[in-house]
C-alpha cells in the first residue's frame, strides 16, 4: 500500500525541478536586457518621429543617426574618457561619503525617538530641496573647486540614504526586536545582528534613491562649476550648449542617461537578489 506522503514528496520534488529549470518566459520580459532594449527602441522611435515632424530644424534637433555618429566620434577622443572618468570618480567619492553620513544619521535617529522627532522633518526637508540651491552657499564657503561639488553631492544624497534606513527600520516586525532581546542582543548588537539585516531591502532602495540624487547633484554642479585643467562630463555638456553644438549636446546627454540606467539596473539586481534570498520575491 502506497503511503500518501510519498506522492506529496514526489510532487514537491517535481515542483522544485520545474522551478529550477530556468527563468520563466515572463521574467525574461520583466528583467535583464530585454526591457532595457525595449525602452531604448521606444525612446529612439519617439525621438525620430519628433524629428520627422519638423518641429525644430535639424541644426537644433538632429536625428538619432546624427547624434549616434557624433557619439561615436567623441567616444574616440581620449579627452572624453578622461572627463567621464573624472565625473565617475567624483560621483563615487561623493556617494560614498553620503552613504556613510546618511547611514549614521538614520541609525541614530532610529534608535532615539527624541532625536528622530527633532531631525526627522529636517532630513525630509533637505531631501526635497533642489541641489542647485546649495551651490551659491557651497561656492561662497569653499570656492570654485572639488570641495564645493562634493559638498552639494553629499547634501543631495545623504538625506535619501537616512530616510531609507528609517523606512527599513520602521518595517521591521516588532517581534524581531523582542526575539533579539530574548537572545541577549541589546543596544548596537541588536541593530547589528537583527535590525539592520531585516531592514536591508529598504536600505538598498534608499541607496538607489540616494545615488539618483547624487548623480543629479553632480551634473548640476558640473554645469555651474568649471575647474581649470579638470574638465568633466557636465562641463563638456555646457560647452556644447555654449557653442550651439546640438549633436554633441545630445550625445553627452545620452551618456549621462546611460550611466543612470546602468546604476539603477545594478541596484535593482541587488535588491531582487536580497528579496529572493529572503523569500520576498516569487520570481
Amino acid at each position: 500500500m502506497t503511503k500518501p506522503t510519498s506522492s506529496v514528496s514526489e510532487e514537491a520534488v517535481a515542483d522544485e525541478v520545474v522551478g529550477s529549470a530556468g527563468p520563466s518566459p515572463r521574467s525574461l520580459w520583466t528583467r535583464g536586457p530585454v526591457p532595457i532594449l525595449l525602452a531604448v527602441l521606444i525612446f529612439v522611435g519617439g525621438w525620430q518621429v519628433v524629428v520627422l515632424s519638423g518641429w525644430r530644424p535639424d541644426y537644433l534637433l538632429p536625428g538619432p543617426a546624427t547624434v549616434f555618429a557624433e557619439l561615436g566620434r567623441i567616444g574616440s577622443q581620449p579627452q572624453f574618457w578622461q572627463a567621464l572618468g573624472r565625473t565617475l570618480a567624483r560621483a563615487i567619492v561623493g556617494f560614498s561619503l553620503a552613504v556613510g553620513i546618511g547611514t549614521v544619521i538614520g541609525l541614530a535617529a532610529a534608535r532615539s525617538s527624541t532625536l528622530r522627532a527633532a531631525i526627522g522633518s529636517l532630513v525630509t526637508g533637505l531631501q526635497t530641496m533642489p541641489s542647485v540651491v546649495w551651490f551659491p552657499l557651497a561656492i561662497l564657503l569653499l570656492g570654485l573647486g572639488e570641495q564645493a561639488i562634493l559638498f552639494v553631492v553629499v547634501l543631495g544624497a545623504a538625506p535619501s540614504v537616512a530616510n531609507g534606513v528609517l523606512s527599513g527600520v520602521d518595517q521591521v516586525p516588532p517581534a524581531y526586536f523582542k526575539l533579539g532581546r530574548v537572545l541577549g542582543a541589546e543596544g548596537w548588537r541588536l541593530y547589528r545582528f537583527i535590525v539592520i539585516p531585516a531592514a536591508l531591502p529598504s536600505y538598498v532602495g534608499g541607496l538607489n534613491q540616494g545615488w539618483a540624487f547624487a548623480w543629479r547633484s553632480l551634473m548640476a554642479g558640473e554645469l555651474l562649476v568649471v575647474i581649470p585643467g579638470a574638465v568633466a562630463l557636465g562641463n563638456r555638456l555646457a560647452f556644447a550648449q555654449e557653442f550651439g553644438d546640438a549633436a554633441g549636446l545630445l550625445a553627452h546627454m545620452l551618456v549621462i542617461l546611460a550611466v543612470g540606467m546602468l546604476a539603477d539596473s545594478a541596484f535593482s539586481a541587488v535588491s531582487r537578489r536580497i528579496r529572493r534570498r529572503r523569500g520576498l520575491a516569487v520570481r
